[in-house]
Formats: C-alpha cells, sequence, structure tokens
C-alpha cells in the first residue's frame, strides 16, 4: 500500500516500469537491438540506463564498449522489436490504483523518458490515457533525467511548487533527477517487483 504524503500538492509520474510494467518488453528490445554488436546487455546495465532516450542509451553503450553504433539505426531495430511486444503490457495496479483514487483531487503529470508517440501508444495500451492531460517526453526537453528539467515541467504545468509535488519513479536516474528537484519521491521497487526474462 502507497501512502502520499500529506503536503502533497501535485502528483508526477515516472511510465515505464512504474505505471506500465513495460520494463521487461524493453529489456527484450534492447538485447535483441545491441546483441550483433556484441553487446551483453544484462539486468543490471539495464537497471543503471533507466530513465535514458534512446540516443543517450546508444552514446552511454558506445562509450562504455568501444562500439560505434549508429544512434538512429539501433534505435529503428530496438523500437521495431519493442512494437511486436506492446499489445502485452500490463498496467501496475498499484500505482495505477493511486492514479485513479487521485483523479481530479490533486493535479498529475507524466514525466517520461519515452517519446511522445511512444507514452501515448503505451497509456492507450493500458486504458490509462484519460487520466492526463499533462504529458513530458523526450520530445519536450533538452536534458534527459537524471537532470531534473522533465520533472521541473511538470510542475511548472501543474502550477505546483516543486517541493510539494511527488514523483513515482521505479529508476535510479529518474529518482536521482525527482530528489535534484527537490521533489519528494516514492520507489516503486518497494511496492513492485519487474521480472525479467531474456
Amino acid at each position: 500500500m502507497i501512502t502520499i504524503p500529506s503536503k502533497a500538492k501535485g502528483l508526477i509520474f515516472d511510465l515505464d516500469g512504474t505505471i506500465a510494467n513495460t520494463m521487461p518488453n524493453h529489456f527484450k528490445a534492447w538485447r535483441h537491438a545491441v546483441e550483433p554488436y556484441g553487446i551483453d546487455f544484462n539486468e543490471e546495465l539495464f537497471l543503471s540506463l533507466t530513465g535514458m532516450p534512446k540516443a543517450a542509451t546508444i552514446n552511454k553503450l558506445n562509450t562504455l564498449f568501444g562500439t560505434e553504433m549508429d544512434p538512429i539505426v539501433v534505435g529503428v531495430n530496438k523500437d521495431n522489436y519493442f512494437k511486436t511486444l506492446v499489445g502485452f503490457t500490463e498496467k501496475i495496479e498499484v500505482v495505477t490504483n493511486i492514479i485513479e483514487q487521485y483523479h481530479t483531487k490533486l493535479p498529475m503529470a507524466i514525466g517520461t523518458g519515452s517519446t511522445f508517440k511512444g507514452a501515448t501508444k503505451t497509456l492507450e495500451v493500458i486504458q490509462m490515457s484519460q487520466y492526463f492531460d499533462i504529458i513530458i517526453t523526450a520530445d519536450d526537453i533538452e536534458n534527459c533525467k537524471p537532470h531534473p528539467e522533465t520533472f521541473l515541467k511538470c510542475a511548472e504545468l501543474m502550477q505546483v511548487n516543486p517541493t510539494e509535488c511527488v514523483v513515482f519513479e521505479d529508476g535510479i536516474l529518474g529518482m536521482e533527477a525527482a530528489k535534484t528537484a527537490g521533489m519528494m519521491v516514492i520507489d516503486i521497487n518497494e511496492h513492485f517487483k519487474t521480472e525479467f526474462v531474456k
């Protein structure tokens, strides 16, 4: 059971791995996309990169492994494989219950490293689109998580002071971004365990 802090005046949700259980699908898609380059994309590596946009992830992998992957080519391969799995996405009910409970009671926003197209498709699949008017994605920012820009934009659009916002996150980079923004953080990993299957 998740308890919302009493001083909360706005709720911000990461999407992948927080509202939607897409992380196993992203993990499989990344493994598929980088395997031809000899990269062992294991669970630990995946979790350390969670929250980064595709191009930033591929550039980071190039730095880590000395590869020269083309962010566009690898990104398209990853997306195409992920699309074959998206229909199987399920919502994370411990979080979606909160969204349903606080809908119209507190302003809410999504702050995700996904593209707008990807985020809206995911929300559509899990039937949660109707709860969010404010969706900040990788298309809306210049600095990705762990930079706080994503969440600060959410707070600005909700017209809520950052210190009175609660961020729901599963990713290390996202939690760091929320703390840097001066926001309260709820670690979804304490309430939901993602199962990764290779």
